[in-house]
C-alpha cells in the first residue's frame, strides 16, 4: 500500500490525492525553510532528523501553508478548512519523516516523485 492509499484510508477517499496535490510542487527543503521562516524550524527539523517528531498545530499549519492551499484541500475533501488543517498537522510530520530516513533533506526537486512510492 502506497502513501496515497494510506492517506486516503486515514482521511477519506480523496485525501491522498488532495495531500499529494498540496505537496507535489513543493521542494522539501523549501517547505522546511517556510516553517523555519515562520519560527517553526525546530518543529520541521524534528521531522527531518532521526529523533522523535515534534507536533504541530492546525493553526501553525495554516500560518505556514496559507489559508488558500488549506481551503483548496478542504474543498476537495468536503470538510471545513479547520478539519483539513488538523489532518495536515497530523500527517505532514509523518510524510516528511519518511521522506528523510537518513535525517537529511534530499537534493532538489518536487515532492511529487518522492511521494509516489512512499510507504506510511
Amino acid at each position: 500500500m502506497g502513501l496515497f492509499d494510506n492517506l486516503a484510508g486515514a482521511l477519506g477517499s480523496n485525501a491522498g490525492a488532495a495531500i499529494g496535490d498540496l505537496l507535489k510542487d513543493q521542494d522539501l527543503g523549501g517547505l522546511v525553510e517556510r516553517f523555519d521562516k515562520a519560527g517553526l524550524g525546530e518543529i520541521a527539523g524534528s521531522w527531518v532528523s532521526k529523533g522523535a517528531n515534534l507536533d504541530i498545530s492546525a493553526d501553525q499549519i495554516q500560518a505556514v501553508l496559507g489559508s488558500g492551499p488549506v481551503a483548496q484541500m478542504a474543498e476537495r475533501l468536503g470538510v471545513d478548512p479547520a478539519q483539513a488543517a488538523d489532518q495536515i498537522a497530523r500527517l505532514l510530520p509523518q510524510v516528511v519523516d519518511r521522506l528523510t530516513p537518513d535525517g537529511k533533506l534530499p537534493g532538489g526537486g518536487g515532492l511529487g516523485g518522492l511521494l509516489g512510492g512512499l510507504k506510511l
